[in-house]
This record gives structure tokens, sequence and C-alpha cells, in this order.
């Protein structure tokens, strides 16, 4: 396989309901799949980068509207979508030597604690699963946009995320040496998050 770029952890992030019930004074989101994805980059033969992504991302996003630690986020995302406009790598990608779609269809981020960061944006942080192996990570995130009105009366919203991740934490392991030196995937895996986000009517 010449070359499948790692996995990028990619997170981030996939379909869920959130740690904390929505209550008086939060907003909740579902996450809009059909305007949202994870996308990935990863270093290719130790001097370019190689982008990808996911398509299937779903999720919920609880916000504390007077307290945003209170606020939390859940987020699946569908590893069988992986996409990097090249079938014969999007194949390696998902079988064993990386995510293992087989046995392991998603990938999940689920928050444990979300803060404000001295610029203003958010820092979240949280437990994120790939392959079956779950670790800490952080993401840092922009405040929600103002809602908008769609043109059906759906208010919308949107935010952006981003964080890096080393796929060897999440035994996405596969590799190959170059005769030069170096090795034909990176471990570290830059992952951007850009979910549009519907405020459901019954939750009003």
């Amino acid at each position: 396989m010449n070359g499948p770029f790692s996995k990028a952890g990619m997170l981030a992030g996939l379909a869920a309901a959130l740690a904390l019930p929505a209550s008086a004074g939060t907003t909740t989101y579902q996450i809009d799949p059909r305007h949202s994805s994870a996308g990935f980059g990863v270093t290719h033969l130790m001097i370019s980068t190689v982008r990808g992504e996911f398509h299937g991302v779903t999720g919920t996003v609880v916000v504390d509207d007077s307290d945003i630690s209170r606020s939390s986020v859940n987020v699946t995302i569908d590893a069988t979508t992986v996409d990097t406009r090249e079938p014969d790598r999007d194949k390696h990608l998902k079988s064993e030597a990386f995510f293992d779609v087989a046995r392991y269809p998603t990938i999940t981020f689920q928050s444990t604690k979300v803060e404000r960061s001295a610029d203003g944006n958010l820092k979240v942080t949280g437990d994120l699963t790939i392959r079956g192996v779950t670790k800490a990570a952080i993401l840092t995130a922009t405040l929600p946009k103002a809602p908008i009105k769609d043109p059906w009366g759906l208010e919308r919203t949107a935010v952006s995320a981003s964080t890096k991740i080393n796929r060897q934490d999440f035994g996405v392991a596969w590799n190959q040496k170059l005769d030069s030196g170096g090795v034909v995937v990176g471990d570290d895996v830059n992952v951007t998050l850009d979910v549009e986000m519907i405020i459901p009517p019954q939750s009003k």
C-alpha cells in the first residue's frame, strides 16, 4: 500500500448524547451530519501532509448559558466513512492495519470538562476512543456562533475544534521504514472538526 496515512484519529467524533442532561438555562444542539465533518492530516514519507476526512459525524452538544463549565459534548464519528480521495488507501485505512472498522466502526469523544481559555475560546477535555482504546484528549474549540434561522425555520449554529493526537496511543500502529531513513506514515495526527448544529424545535 503506498502510503496510507495513518488514521487520523480522527477523531473526533460522532454521535451521541451529552454527559449533562439538559435543564433550565441550557441549550441542546444536535449535530447535523450533512453539514459536519472531521478532518485529519498526517505526514507522508517525511516530506508532505496527506489529508482526509470522515463524513459521518453525529452527536449532541449541551451549552449552559450561565456557566460554560457545566456544558458537555458527545460526538460519534462513523469510521467507515473515511475518505482520502484514493480508494486503495481508504481500503487500507479501514483494514486491521489502521482503524479495523469491521470491529470498531465508530470513533467517539465524550467531554469530561469544559472551560473557557484565556483567548475567549473553549478548552474541552474528554475521553477519545479509537479502535476500542480510550485516552484523554483536549480540543481547542470556538464558542457557538450566534444562532440563525434557516429557510425551513430551524435555528442553527456552528463550532470548529482542533486537537493533535499520536496514533500509536490508540493502537493504530502500521508503518513501513524507508531505505533513506524515517517512515512512510507519521505518528502525529492533526484533527479538525467543523460542526453545524440544530436546535431541535422541542428543546426551545
